[in-house]
């Protein structure tokens, strides 16, 4: 069982016989340090580990759960060095989440003389080849046209033939922002103290991960099945109403707002997608939230979650490699240390590492908007949010920040690349009331990096995006500035690039 499959219903316990059977479970030291793996990340990973191993323990299943201090530095090697000591009939694996782990782990399996029952992940809705033989009858693969076919499919929010509420989409109705009077009081999410397994967690990764970035003081999120039971529970009853109309809403040291915060639970397989999407239906059926918020939440879980998965399986490996704006600025330090002065994405990176948290807009429209439009080369934007977000795993980080934040596949997923001036940020959030740019101004001391990054980025890939049928008025507006004021704007670029200004 890897770290990330922490479910009873697995296909891997189909045939499972408690008598002849064990669960081999290791934590290894690479999977924390092949990306610099932050601090908050490590801690979720093995606290639910272990929590799960506890539980299979007192159900009477047998273990052998290799911890930190006693397992080989690699997955690989310490599955080797197992199959040596258990010298057993054979493996039965769930397919891992991560390209390059499931090569690993087959060669190593095979090296062993060993059969390998690999198995499909029922976790989700659409398995990988459900997903190729959607995309194989598409001209693109859009993201909507999979979801109505999901909900088709699942019979989610329908009515018969129709959707639910007259509708396949309510995205237009929640991109609400705050306005000047803020959030008010938002009701608070489900924390968990830790407890004596996740306590010796935490001591472990600040003994054995000290320099690793981050922080574990206020470290609560849910490791076990039951507290994700209760985070869902929780969120459904006190956050899921006004969950869609401000999902894209940002403000200053407000962290949670509205989000269910049940992300990393689902992929680490302590919740199942379906009961989530049945428990938000049903809110809404039930007359608790109203259909925007419900088709919201549902989109995400059974619309983004499901097809970027696709995506993965159907582009990897050189998928990783991807990066069609040639893109090649290094990712600026900042990004590990909060230490800027532009306050969105001082809040943004700050909570990210106090937290392992930012929610998606945060995480596409700034800390990720950012890097687009710095020309940050995509593998190391990758990297970061593979290291920095407690529900980070490689099969759904890895397209959104590629595909979706950065357009390095060149529009298999997104139809054009999200990228905005300050003056976005300025709408959703209250972070330019208190920043010292001006998020209006392109040029000069006082103009918002965001805003001289988003010209700059038009007038590199002007030739690109002339005609392309969702960017070509973006570019057209680049003739309103004249030739003096577009040398203004690089030159200031270039100093943002140089670290001079920021």
């Amino acid at each position: 069982m890897l770290g990330d499959q922490l479910n009873r219903t697995s296909a891997a316990f189909d045939d499972f016989d408690a008598q002849h059977d064990l669960v081999w479970m290791a934590e290894a030291a690479d999977e924390s340090t092949n990306v610099w793996v932050s601090k908050p990340r490590i801690a979720v990973f093995l606290a639910a580990m272990r929590h799960f191993a506890a539980e299979l323990t007192a159900d009477g299943v047998r273990v052998d759960y290799r911890r930190l201090d006693e397992a080989a530095p690699s997955l690989a090697a310490e599955l080797s060095s197992a199959i040596e000591r258990h010298r057993p009939d054979g493996v039965v694996m769930v397919e891992p989440g991560e390209w390059q782990l499931r090569e690993t782990l087959r060669a190593t399996v095979a090296a062993s003389g060993v059969p390998l029952d690999e198995r499909e992940d029922r976790h989700f809705l659409c398995s990988t080849a459900q997903f190729e033989r959607h995309a194989t009858t598409r001209k693109s693969l859009l993201m909507e046209s999979f979801y109505r076919e999901q909900r088709r499919a699942h019979g989610i929010l329908m009515d018969g033939d129709a959707p639910a509420g007259g509708a396949w989409n309510f995205d237009s109705e929640n991109r609400s922002s705050f306005g000047k009077q803020g959030p008010g009081m938002v009701p608070a999410p489900a924390l968990f103290a830790p407890d004596e397994i996740t306590l010796a967690v935490i001591e472990l990764v600040h003994s054995r991960f000290a320099d690793h970035p981050g922080s574990l003081d206020r470290f609560a999120w849910p490791v076990s099945r039951g507290q994700a039971l209760t985070a869902l529970d929780r969120f459904v009853a006190e956050r899921l109403a006004e969950f869609g109309h401000w999902q894209d809403a940002m403000w200053t040291a407000e962290p949670w707002l509205y989000h269910s915060l049940i992300s990393a639970a689902l992929n680490l397989k302590l919740l199942d997608p379906r009961e989530v999407v049945a428990r938000v239906e049903e809110a809404w059926r039930a007359g608790q939230v109203p259909i925007e918020a419900a088709e919201g939440y549902i989109r995400q879980v059974i619309g983004w979650r499901e097809y970027v998965r696709g995506i993965y399986w159907m582009r990897m490996p050189a998928y990783a490699d991807s990066n069609a704006l040639a893109a090649t600025e290094p990712l600026p330090d900042f990004y590990w240390t909060g230490d800027t002065g532009m306050e969105c994405l001082r809040d943004a990176i700050g909570q990210t590492l106090d937290l392992g948290y930012a929610h998606h807009i945060q995480r596409l429209m700034v800390t990720g908007l950012y890097a687009q439009l710095l020309g940050v080369e995509p593998r190391q934007v990758h990297e970061w949010y593979l290291a920095v977000y407690v529900d980070a795993v490689e099969w759904v980080e890895l397209p959104n920040v590629l595909g979706m934040s950065q357009f390095a596949d060149g529009g298999v997923m997104a139809s054009k690349p999200y990228v905005a001036t300050g003056k976005y940020i300025d709408r959703m959030s209250n972070h330019c009331g208190s920043c010292r740019f001006d998020p209006a101004k392109r040029v000069g001391d006082d103009a918002c990096p965001f805003t001289t990054l988003y010209w700059d980025f038009l007038g590199r890939h002007e030739q690109r995006f002339a005609r392309h049928p969702r960017m070509a008025l973006q570019v057209k507006n680049l003739a309103r500035i004249t030739d003096e004021e577009r040398a203004a704007i690089g030159a200031r670029a270039g100093a943002i690039r140089a670290g001079v200004v920021g």
